[in-house]
Order: structure tokens, then sequence, then C-alpha cells
């Protein structure tokens, strides 16, 4: 029986990973230990790797993850649902454990919980080491919103789930609804994909996509988008120009430039629904006499709230055949392999990496910090 887990621990910007070793903690009050079975490299963690955003260290990176459940505290621990975890349970989780009593949870935004904590974001501590997807185990705290993944699920399918799809998730809720409108996707990345796709099955009359990469528009025509932005004319394939009005804009790019070129394009009543701005950049341009006459609303979303997980993970399951999914994961490595990995990431050229932590690990590693053969 395993007495230790393995993670790649993230130590400074660019530099490989060190393999370290540590203890299985001792659970607390509604705590699981969770045995990683697939994570995803997301484009933050690429961020965060080469130095593009700031992030403490030494943590352990990697936060769209699934696993099993590998122990549980006494007493046990229910699920987003109500039922009670058992050993085996194939899950997924929210990217933060937070105090459902804290005063932004009761207004709404528990994502912003004053006591918060984010999983493959947190500096390794006493309290929870194991804290981030590039690991073999991962430690949930009390507090962390847990749900069982369907059994027709991959895991290249799954482990997106609790970043792409439920922020995109969160983005269809706050942006009401859908039916009968056209939705423009700015940004065809993996939040792009997953926005088209939401927007088309919650009655989206026209999906328009616009991205700088024409192979990523065209890509985006196989998840939901008809017709895509090419040199300022939406077109199709056949060169059909679209002339109809924006009302809805979901904008995953997080450019400046985009963000203002896309406002523009919004009918009166239109509403903008920030996603992308998640990086150090510039202020923006509006004109605000034009939000006020045309009756515009912008909104932001940071994360989500765990019923955006939940729905994230009805829809994925009810549509996952009629879109390829499974294929926005263009390339596996094992954990040992996580350098490699996150410099193929790096290249742009696919949606995302996948890591599979079943792999063993048999060069030199560290037990809580002392070196070990």
């Amino acid at each position: 029986m395993e007495e230790t887990a393995i993670a790649m621990v993230f130590e400074k910007e660019a530099s490989p990973f060190v393999v370290q070793k540590f203890n299985f903690p001792e659970l607390n009050e509604g705590e699981v230990l969770v045995k990683t079975e697939f994570a995803t490299i997301c484009t933050s963690d690429l961020h965060t790797y080469y130095g593009r955003r700031t992030s403490p260290c030494h943590s352990i990176l990697g936060h769209e993850i699934i696993g099993h459940v590998d122990k549980i505290a006494a007493n046990g621990v229910k699920d987003f649902a109500g039922n009670l975890l058992k050993e085996g349970d194939r899950v997924t989780w929210a990217v933060y454990a937070h105090d459902a009593e804290s005063e932004m949870s009761k207004k709404g935004f528990p994502q912003k919980s004053e006591s918060l904590y984010k999983y493959g974001h947190q500096k390794i501590d006493g309290n929870c080491q194991l804290n981030g997807g590039f690991a073999s185990h991962c430690h949930l705290l009390k507090g962390s919103s847990i749900f069982k993944i369907p059994a027709n699920l991959s895991a290249e399918e799954a482990a997106p789930l609790n970043c792409t799809h439920a922020t995109i998730a969160g983005a269809i809720r706050i942006a009401g609804n859908l039916k009968g409108k056209t939705v423009l996707v700015s940004g065809a990345g993996m939040l792009g994909l997953s926005a088209c796709t939401m927007a088309k099955e919650c009655g989206a009359n026209t999906v328009l996509v616009a991205d700088i990469q024409q192979a990523r528009m065209e890509m985006a025509l196989s998840f939901g988008a008809e017709y895509f932005l090419n040199e300022n004319e939406f077109i199709t394939t056949k060169s059909k120009e679209f002339k109809g009005e924006i009302d809805v804009i979901i904008e995953t790019s997080g450019q400046p430039k985009a963000i203002e070129n896309t406002l523009e394009k919004l009918t009166t009543g239109g509403i903008i629904i920030l996603v992308g701005a998640v990086f150090p950049q510039r202020n923006i341009s509006i004109n605000a006499e034009q939000i006020v006459r045309k009756l515009l609303t912008i909104k932001g979303l940071h994360n989500y709230i765990p019923e955006d997980l939940k729905n994230a993970i009805q829809f994925l399951s009810k549509s996952k055949d009629k879109y390829p999914f499974k294929n926005l994961v263009g390339k596996t490595f094992p954990l040992n392999q996580l350098d490699a990995a996150f410099a193929e990431g790096n290249i742009g050229k696919h949606y995302r990496i996948g890591i599979e932590t079943k792999s063993l690990i048999t060069n030199k590693s560290k037990t809580n910090g002392i070196e070990r053969d």
C-alpha cells in the first residue's frame, strides 16, 4: 500500500519541476484525499510557469483535475448533491474551497470568499501540501464542492470541466436567456469553443466566432459556430455574409483591442460578458454615450459558483457525442515528463496537453523537503 504521494513541484519560473514525495495527510473533518487520474495544462498554468503572471512558490500547479476518492475523513463527506462519497468514486471538484458562511459567499460570490483556497494556485504549507493536479494525489479541504463524474465521460473530456466548462457555464448564466438570440464568441481557444457549444445548446439562433487565427475559427465550426469574423465581415466557409445584429458577446480572449472591437458590434439592449481578461493589461477605451444610448450591459466573471460546475457536467455528459471535445487534448505526457509537456503546451499548437498521473517516477526525489534516493 502506498504511504507517500509524488508531486512535480514548481519552484521557479521557467525552471525544471522538482520531483518531491509527501507523506499522506491526516484528514480533518470534511476532507478527502483523491488519487489523481488525469490532469490538463490550462493556459493559466502556462502563464504562471513562464512568468506571465505571479503565483506563490513552492507550489503544485494544475487545477483541471479528475481522480478517484482514496481516503475520506471520519464521519464521512458528502458530494455537492448531498450524497456520501465512497472510496473509489470518480470525482471532480470546484477549483476552490470556500466558507459558505463568509460574507462574500452570502452575497452570492463564493469564488471571492474571504478564506478562499484555490487548488493549483497555493503555496505548499503545513496545512495542505498536495494542493495541485500535477501530483499523484490531491488533498481536498473542507468547503470543496465535489461532484461525481458521469460514467460516459472520458478522462480527456472530464479534466477541463472544473475550469473551462464551468467558467463558460457561469458566463451563460449571467448572460441570461439565449433562446432566439445571436451570440458572438470572441476568442476561439478552449473557453471559446466551450462557449460556442453551450450557446448553441441553450437555444441561440446563431453563433458567431472571432479570433486572429483562421484555423481556430474554422475549428469553432465543429463546436456550434456558424460564421466567423474575417476582415471585419462575418462569413461562412462558403463566403455567405452575415448581416444580422449581435445580442450577446462572450469575450474569452481577454485582449483589450478585441474587447473594444466586439463591444462596438452589440445591438441595442445587448450584453457583453468578459471572461478572458485575467492577466495584467492596459485600460480599455469605452464610449459611455453609446453604452447609455444603446442600453448596453457589461459584466465580468472570474471563476464561477459551484452550481456552474454542476451545470457544466450535465451539459458535457448530454452533448459529448455532438462535439469533438475529446480531441482537444492534443497530446498526453506521463507525470514524470511534465517539463516536456509544458514546453509542448507553450508552443500553442494544442488546446490542451494531458498529464497521466499513473506513471511511476523512479528518479531521485524529496520527501517533505528531505532528498531521498
